[in-house]
């Protein structure tokens, strides 16, 4: 097994013929991924990418040698020569473009969130399913390495009863506030931490709500409708407490946390250090620290697209499904309403009329 590899998934078959993935969305994750396609997956080709921007997918596509490069995403989508595709448009497109990748019977993965609201997710979740296809979102903490070893001592009954939970996410920094849509820090960011808060807690579902959120960071955005910070408590059906946090800046770099505290002992992952070395000397103790996602969790992100391509070879489902996605974005939206209303929201509330 090389280092990279996190066991997930079969090993891809030396004689069959590449897998051919579309890409749409040629931006800054889409680019990591692309690459992931192109050079990172043996019996992977990168086929086509797809960006309704003048330029942008010719550029990323002539960069990594793939013949094709369009600005219709549906031209792409209807391709009977792509065996799969992966998604990675601005949110509000996701819905609309698995239920397109869906109906024209592609495999598909989607970067997180698959919806924003809970109709979308069902409509997207239902197109897979009827038209029998994979359908996998990129929650990519579930792949990395430490994340999983966690999961996997929980699984063994390290914890006990899981008891209370934390899982936060730091950026680096906040460039631009005024581009940062509504609603972001649950939506975007923190729904990374709902969905590990979930996968932390095996067998249990959110049930109850609470969070604050507040611009911090750049306060001169409150009015506009900036919110950078948020505290976020969940309640779950097992009766465990978790918490989410999140903020748009933390000066010492990228950084991204869990811990699972149980009837039986602790378990705690992840690590801000871009290595494992301190120094020590007359100015104190240091260590070096990541400053972006895409170094923090390379491995997983080429690990969940390794997933999804073999689960496409292999016939199989997803490992990380539309339920998920379904399950994270409901707390993300509790957590929007109990902002908006000051008090605990039920998840039950968001299904009714």
């Amino acid at each position: 097994m090389s280092p990279h590899d996190t066991g997930h998934g079969a090993v891809a078959s030396t004689t069959a013929p590449p897998l051919a993935v579309g890409l749409v969305g040629a931006g800054r994750m889409g680019a990591f991924h692309a690459r992931t396609l192109a050079q990172r997956l043996p019996g992977v080709r990168l086929a086509a990418v797809a960006d309704p921007t003048p330029g942008t997918a010719r550029a990323l596509a002539d960069d990594l040698g793939c013949p094709t490069a369009l600005t219709d995403i549906d031209r792409l989508l209807a391709d009977p020569g792509i065996d799969a595709v992966v998604i990675a448009s601005p949110a509000r497109t996701h819905a609309d473009l698995v239920v397109a990748a869906a109906r024209a019977g592609t495999p598909v993965y989607c970067e997180k969130p698959m919806a924003l609201t809970l109709a979308d997710a069902d409509r997207a979740i239902g197109a897979a399913r009827e038209a029998g296809v994979q359908l996998q979102v990129g929650f990519n903490r579930r792949f990395d390495a430490g994340f999983r070893a966690a999961r996997d001592r929980i699984d063994a009954g390290a914890v006990g009863t899981p008891q209370i939970l934390r899982s936060l996410t730091r950026d680096p920094r906040l460039a631009d506030p005024a581009r940062i849509p509504p609603w972001t820090i649950f939506l975007e960011t923190l729904i990374h931490d709902f969905d590990t808060l979930r996968f932390l807690n095996p067998g249990a579902e959110p049930v109850e709500v609470s969070a604050m959120a507040d611009a911090l960071v750049r306060p001169d955005f409150r009015d506009r409708g900036l919110l950078d910070t948020a505290v976020v408590t969940i309640r779950f059906d097992n009766g465990a407490l978790a918490t989410a946090e999140a903020s748009f800046q933390a000066v010492y770099g990228y950084d991204v946390r869990g811990e699972v505290f149980g009837s039986g002992g602790m378990v705690t992952m992840g690590d801000a250090r871009r290595t494992h070395l301190t120094s020590y000397g007359p100015d104190g103790i240091r260590a070096d620290c990541v400053t972006y996602d895409q170094d923090l969790f390379h491995d997983a992100y080429v690990a969940e697209l390794r997933d999804f391509t073999d689960s496409v070879r292999a016939g199989r489902a997803a490992a990380v499904g539309g339920a998920d996605a379904r399950a994270a974005l409901a707390v993300a939206l509790a957590a929007v309403r109990s902002v908006t209303t000051a008090r605990p929201v039920r998840l039950d509330e968001l299904e009714g009329p």
